[in-house]
């Protein structure tokens, strides 16, 4: 009986100390939620507004972005992106406009900007989408195209501040050469650069000497170290293949793998961007070797799976499902280009023979991903490669860090 009351009297004490800390925690608030609970919507009062969104844009209560637009004010038209307004669309598909009793314009179909016939009645630009913080992630180009075009037009531009779901701190992967620029990679920025689309904005629009007008609207309540798990919001699925809120780490983790078509990544499975595997792999080496360079944050554990369709459509497939054990240690890119590097030292024969039906448009989709042909030419010409491709850009990545400060709304 006593050692049971010591148990309760125990349990008291941690809920005395902790519980207010809970009750204290200021949750985290939205530039949609700040936008129309603080006022600051009076900054669209008496004008036409182009809405740049799709399916993401929610408040943290749920409501839809464009309903809200549609209750508060004059909302003109609609501009979507990647993936469609509903968020359906696979990646690469053209998007077409939409005739509703609000223009839907796509802004991935046969035009990537807004043109000048679309913003010819638009007074003012508001941007609220979630993107998933890697460069290759087209959301954040988008808005680039959007600020640029905004600036020619002397149209001002919102832009309504979300989580970047891996939290502020990673910084991770090569920076863009300028030979590589593209859409699917716009601005010099590591691939995983640790900032929000509003901290991502005010750095385009002095490094690029975009001239934009351009209103950020903060969040509250979120720090640098928060992932998007950590601040109590719901996920809404970016694209069809980033279906939680973990899944941007794992697409940091594998998608520059998946564009060699060495291995399946789990697409066409179900732990898409999780898992990597091949009918000619072994399982428990493949994990043992990964697990002996003790890389920070994360497990490699064995992992058997089949394939729905895709790569390997069907096959048996063995190798590794990625458990991220630490967020805040864990680096995307060390664990991508180590994956790289122990299957060509494990398997050189099948991942010699991939690498050799390479096209040319392959090779170049692969260097515009990684926003330089260093890589892939580190993969095909040199025999130890994967402590080479984590250190690439080292120097670089460190300067951008320093760059970035002024730019940053959190701490």
């Amino acid at each position: 009986m006593k050692k049971y009351s010591s148990g309760i009297s125990i349990m008291r004490i941690l809920i005395f100390l902790f519980l207010p800390l809970v009750l204290w925690a200021e949750p985290v608030k939205l530039g949609i939620d700040r936008f129309f609970e603080e006022g600051q919507n009076v900054i669209v009062k008496n004008k036409q507004v182009g809405l740049v969104t799709n399916h993401t844009g929610v408040d943290s209560n749920l409501c839809s972005t464009i309903e809200l637009f549609k209750k508060n004010a004059n909302l003109k038209a609609i501009f979507t992106l990647e993936h469609g307004l509903k968020g359906s669309g696979r990646a690469f598909e053209k998007i077409p406009h939409q005739k509703e009793s609000i223009p839907i314009y796509s802004l991935h179909g046969e035009t990537r900007r807004p043109t000048a016939e679309m913003l010819k009645e638009i007074d003012i630009l508001v941007y609220d989408i979630q993107e998933i913080g890697c460069r290759s992630y087209t959301y954040i180009s988008t808005l680039f195209y959007v600020m640029e075009e905004a600036a020619k037009k002397k149209i001002p531009v919102v832009v309504l501040d979300r989580p970047n779901p891996m939290g502020g701190v990673v910084v991770d992967g090569p920076m863009l050469k300028e030979k590589w620029r593209s859409f699917m990679g716009y601005v010099n920025v590591p691939y995983c650069h640790g900032m929000t689309v509003g901290e991502l904005g005010r750095f385009f629009n002095e490094e690029y000497k975009i001239g934009c007008n351009l209103h950020v609207v903060p969040m509250s309540g979120w720090n640098r170290k928060m992932t998007f798990k950590e601040t109590g919001l719901s996920w809404i699925p970016t694209s069809p293949y980033i279906p939680e809120p973990d899944t941007p780490f794992y697409y940091a983790s594998t998608g520059i793998l998946g564009a060699l078509g060495v291995v399946n990544i789990g697409i066409g499975y179900t732990l898409p961007f999780k898992v990597v595997g091949a009918p000619w792999i072994d399982a428990d080496n493949f994990a043992k070797k990964l697990n002996a360079q003790k890389l920070p944050g994360v497990k490699f554990v064995p992992f058997h799976y089949k394939p729905f369709y895709g790569k390997f459509k069907g096959k048996q497939c063995e190798g590794v499902k990625i458990m991220i054990t630490n967020v805040h240690k864990y680096r995307p890119l060390a664990v991508q280009y180590m994956l790289i590097g122990m299957l060509k030292s494990l398997y050189p024969t099948p991942f010699r023979a991939q690498l050799g039906q390479l096209t040319d448009l392959d090779k170049s989709l692969f260097s515009k991903v990684n926003g330089t042909d260093k890589v892939l030419s580190i993969i095909e010409n040199e025999q130890y490669i994967a402590w080479k491709l984590i250190g690439y850009d080292k120097e670089e990545r460190e300067a951008f860090i320093e760059k970035r400060k002024k730019y940053l709304l959190y701490d």
